[in-house]
C-alpha cells in the first residue's frame, strides 16, 4: 500500500534559479495552517506571510503578488481597508483578495450558502486542460455575491459529469473568480485557499487553478506546476502493483472502517438517534462526535455517510437503520470473521443478526403475527412516519428482503448457527407468496394496500417487472432455496421469470439508474441458476449476460456505467433545472467514465464470483480478478479523516483515478457510503475470495426442510 502522505506537501519541484531572490516574490495575510499559503512556501521557501492585508501590503516589496486570505471564513470577511488601495498602487502590487467584506468601487450582496451549485469555467485562460464549461466542486461554499462583466470561474447550478452541457441555460449565475480594473487584480467570491482541507475536486483543476493565480499575479517569472496530495483519495495509483497480501489488507481496513466511522450504534449516544435525528431533513446530520465510542452490533448499525462534504471535509451521516444494510453487514462481518479469524468480526456479526431479528421493529409487529399478510416479511427501516403517515418498516422492496436474506444466510453459515432459520424460511416465503405467478413480484409493496388485498391477491396476479435491480436478488434467494429445500414452486418461479426477462432484454427492460446495474444484478441468479440446473442454455444465458457487463470492463478492471435505451425510471437531468431534483445516473451520457459502487460495481463483483465458482471457466474469475484489483486500489484512503479511511465511496472516474462525477442524484452522490449494498457486499466478497470458496458453497450446510414445511402449512397452504 502507498505509504501515506502528510495534507499539504507539494511535490519536490525542480525550481529555476529564478525563485531564489534576495526579496519575496509572493506575500500572504493568512493564517500559518492555510492550505495554499503552506503548498507555496514550500515550493517557494522565500514566501513571507503576516496576520493582517495591511501588515502585508506595507511589507511587500514593489511588484510584489499580495494574497489577502479570508481567515474568519465563513463568519466574517475579508475588509479592504483604508490605505490598501494607495499602498497598492504606490507599489505596483499585484493582489489577491477572497471572500471580501468590501471593495472599491463594487456592490456586495449579503453572503450565502451554495446547495446545488458547482463551480463553472466561463473563459479560456487557464488552458487547454480546463477549457470553458468544465466542472468543479467548492464544498461547503459560502460565497459574497457580486456583479462580474467576465468572471473566469462562476458559481451555477448546472448539469454534467465533467463539463456543463447546458451551458448556463435557464440558471442563476454567480461570479466566483474575476479580474478588476482598479484595486486587486484578482476577487475570489468565496474562501479559494481552503481548496485541499474542504476537498475541492477535481485535485487537478484546481492545481492548474491556482498555478495560474500565480503565474497571473507575477507574469514572465517560472512558476512550474503545483501539486499537493489530496486530504481524501484513493489508496493506490493505476499502476502501482498490489502486495501479495493486498486482499486481506483491505479487507480487514473494510471492516474496521465501521468502528471508526462510528456507525455501529453505542448505547451511550443511541439516543441521538431516537430524539434528535428526526429533525434533520432526511434524517441526515453530524456524526458521532470523535469522542465517542462504536458500538459492538447489540444496537444495529447506521445507513451510512451522505455524499455532502462540509467545508471542514468532514461528511454527513445517514441517520437510518435499515434491514437489509444491518443483515448485508452481519454477513459481511461474519464471511471475515472466519476469513480472517477476527473474534470481533464474528461477535459483532451474531449481535447485529440477533438485534435484528429478535429485537427490532422491523421484523416484530405485524411482521411477527401468523395471520397478518405482512406476516415474514422485512420492513425497509425502523422509523414511523418517515413520510406523510406511512411507516417505514410498513415498506417491503422485494430486493431489499432478497439481500437481507442473504446476510443472514451468510452470517449462519459463518457462525456456524440456526436460530436465525426460522425467520429466513419465513422471508423466503413471504415474498413468495406476494409474488405472481409469473415469478415477479411488484418493486414496492406498502402495508395498507396489503392489508386491504390480503397476500392472495398478490400470488394469484400476473405481475411482470423486467426490472433486474428490483426482481432478481429474490430469484437468487428462491433458487438457493430450492436447493436445500426441494420446493419446486421457489424453482419454477423462479426460472420461468428468469427466462422472461432473457428473452425481453434488452428492449423491454426498465433499467433504474442505468442498464449497468440491471445487468450485474442478473448475475448472482443465472449463476445459481446453472448450480441448480446446469444446461447449455442456462449457461449460455450467464455467459451472454456478463459478456454484455464486461464489454464496458477498462483495463484497469473497473466496469464503466452505461444508460441504456427506451424505459429508465431515472435518467440524467434533461435541463439544468433538473440536476439533483430525484435519484439520477451520476453519468449525464454514455462513455463518462464511472464506475458505480453502489448500484453496480459491488453486485457485479458478487455475480462474477458466484459464477466462476458455478461453472469454473475462467472467463468469470479473470474478469473477477481484475475487479478485485480495481477495488483494492481505489478504497478510500486518509490519514485526516480516519472516519472515511477503508470505506469505498460511490463513484470513482477510472481515467482522472479520482472520486469524481456528477453529484445529480438527490440522495446518493459521488462521496456517499452505503453499509450494507457497498461496503457490505465488497467485504463479503473479499472475504469468499481470501477463503477460496464461494457464497453458495460456504453455506450449504445450511438445511431448511423441516422448518419450511412447518411454516409452508400456515403460509401457503395447499
Amino acid at each position: 500500500m502507498r505509504k501515506a502522505v502528510p495534507l499539504l506537501v507539494p511535490l519536490l519541484l525542480a525550481l529555476s534559479a529564478t525563485t531564489a531572490l534576495s526579496e519575496p516574490r509572493f506575500v500572504f495575510s493568512c493564517a500559518a495552517g492555510n492550505d495554499i499559503y503552506r503548498v507555496v512556501s514550500k515550493a517557494f521557501p522565500a514566501s513571507r506571510r503576516f496576520d493582517t492585508p495591511s501588515a502585508a501590503c506595507e511589507y511587500a516589496p514593489r511588484g510584489a503578488a499580495v494574497f489577502l486570505f479570508a481567515d474568519g471564513y465563513p463568519d466574517r470577511g475579508v475588509p479592504f481597508e483604508r490605505g490598501l488601495l494607495d499602498a497598492i498602487r504606490a507599489k505596483s502590487l499585484h493582489v489577491y483578495i477572497e471572500y471580501p467584506s468590501s471593495l472599491p468601487g463594487a456592490t456586495l450582496g449579503k453572503p450565502r450558502d451554495a446547495t446545488l451549485e458547482r463551480g463553472v469555467i466561463t473563459g479560456n485562460e487557464f488552458g487547454k486542460s480546463l477549457p470553458p464549461l468544465s466542472l468543479l466542486y467548492l464544498h461547503g461554499c459560502r460565497f459574497v455575491p457580486a456583479v462580474a462583466e467576465r468572471p473566469y470561474i462562476a458559481l451555477a447550478r448546472v448539469a454534467g459529469f465533467d463539463r456543463a452541457v447546458f451551458g448556463l441555460e435557464g440558471t442563476e449565475s454567480h461570479p466566483v473568480l474575476f479580474g478588476t480594473a482598479d484595486g486587486p487584480a484578482l476577487v475570489a467570491t468565496t474562501r479559494l485557499s481552503g481548496c485541499i482541507r474542504s476537498r475541492f475536486a477535481p485535485s487537478d483543476h484546481w492545481q492548474a487553478i491556482w498555478t495560474w493565480i500565480l503565474r497571473e499575479l507575477q507574469p514572465g517569472e517560472c512558476i512550474p506546476p503545483l501539486k499537493w496530495e489530496p486530504s481524501v483519495g484513493p489508496s493506490f495509483s493505476r499502476d502501482e502493483p498490489l502486495p501479495a497480501d493486498a486482499e486481506q489488507r483491505v479487507l480487514r481496513r473494510g471492516l474496521d472502517w465501521f468502528s471508526r466511522a462510528r456507525l455501529l450504534v453505542h448505547p451511550g449516544w443511541a439516543d441521538i438517534y431516537d430524539n434528535e435525528a428526526g429533525k434533520w431533513s432526511d434524517r441526515v446530520g453530524p456524526m458521532p462526535g470523535s469522542g465517542r465510542p462504536s458500538g459492538d452490533g447489540s444496537l444495529g448499525v447506521l445507513e451510512g455517510f451522505s455524499s455532502r462534504v462540509n467545508r471542514d471535509g468532514t461528511q454527513q451521516v445517514r441517520w437510518w437503520r435499515r434491514h437489509d444494510c444491518n443483515a448485508e453487514v452481519a454477513g459481511a462481518m461474519a464471511l471475515a470473521g472466519k476469513a480472517l479469524d477476527g473474534e470481533s468480526y464474528t461477535r459483532i456479526a451474531g449481535n447485529i443478526c440477533d438485534w435484528l431479528i429478535g429485537v427490532s421493529v422491523m421484523s416484530g409487529g405485524e411482521r411477527a403475527d401468523p395471520g397478518h399478510p405482512a406476516y415474514g416479511l422485512f420492513g425497509w427501516n425502523d422509523v414511523a412516519r418517515y413520510w406523510e403517515d406511512m411507516d417505514g418498516y410498513g415498506v417491503y422492496y422485494g430486493d431489499d428482503n432478497a439481500r437481507s436474506m442473504l446476510g443472514l444466510i451468510a452470517a449462519g453459515a459463518s457462525l456456524d448457527t440456526d436460530r436465525w432459520n426460522d425467520a429466513l424460511v419465513k422471508c423466503l416465503l413471504a415474498n413468495l407468496r406476494t409474488a405472481g405467478t409469473l415469478g415477479f413480484r411488484r418493486d414496492r409493496i406498502d402495508e395498507r394496500p396489503l392489508e386491504e388485498k390480503g397476500w392472495r391477491a398478490y400470488f394469484d396476479e400476473k405481475t411482470v417487472s423486467y426490472s433486474p435491480h428490483f426482481q432478481a436478488y429474490l430469484w437468487a434467494c428462491w433458487l438457493w432455496a430450492y436447493e436445500r429445500t426441494g420446493y419446486t414452486l421457489f424453482r419454477d418461479r423462479a426460472e420461468n421469470a428468469i427466462r422472461m426477462t432473457m428473452a425481453a432484454y434488452p428492449t423491454e427492460w426498465h433499467w433504474t439508474n442505468g442498464i449497468q446495474q440491471e445487468r450485474a444484478r442478473m448475475l448472482l441468479p443465472l449463476a445459481w441458476l446453472v448450480r441448480v440446473d446446469d444446461t447449455p442454455e442456462h449457461r449460455k444465458w450467464l455467459r451472454f449476460m456478463a459478456g454484455e457487463l464486461l464489454a464496458f470492463q477498462d483495463g484497469c478492471g473497473a466496469i464503466r456505467e452505461e444508460i441504456g435505451g427506451g424505459a429508465g425510471r431515472y435518467g440524467p437531468p434533461k435541463s439544468n433545472a433538473e440536476y439533483g431534483v430525484t435519484e439520477a445516473p451520476l453519468i449525464q451520457e454514455n462513455g463518462d467514465p464511472l464506475s458505480d459502487m453502489l448500484y453496480t460495481t459491488n453486485f457485479a463483483f458478487l455475480g462474477l464470483h458466484e459464477a466462476a465458482a458455478a461453472t469454473g471457466d475462467p472467463y468469470y474469475r479473470d474478469a473477477g480478478d481484475r475487479l478485485a484489483g480495481f477495488l483494492c486500489r481505489i478504497q478510500v484512503r486518509s490519514d485526516d479523516h480516519p472516519e472515511l479511511d477503508g470505506a469505498w465511496f460511490r463513484a470513482f472516474d477510472h481515467k482522472r483515478w479520482e472520486h469524481w462525477a456528477s453529484n445529480s442524484d438527490a440522495g446518493w452522490g459521488v462521496w456517499s457510503t452505503e453499509t450494507g449494498w457497498t461496503q457490505g457486499w465488497i467485504t463479503s466478497v473479499l472475504a469468499l475470495r481470501v477463503m477460496n470458496t464461494s457464497l453458495w458453497e460456504a453455506s450449504s450446510g445450511i438445511r431448511l426442510e423441516n422448518t419450511l414445511e412447518e411454516h409452508r402449512k400456515v403460509m401457503l397452504p395447499e
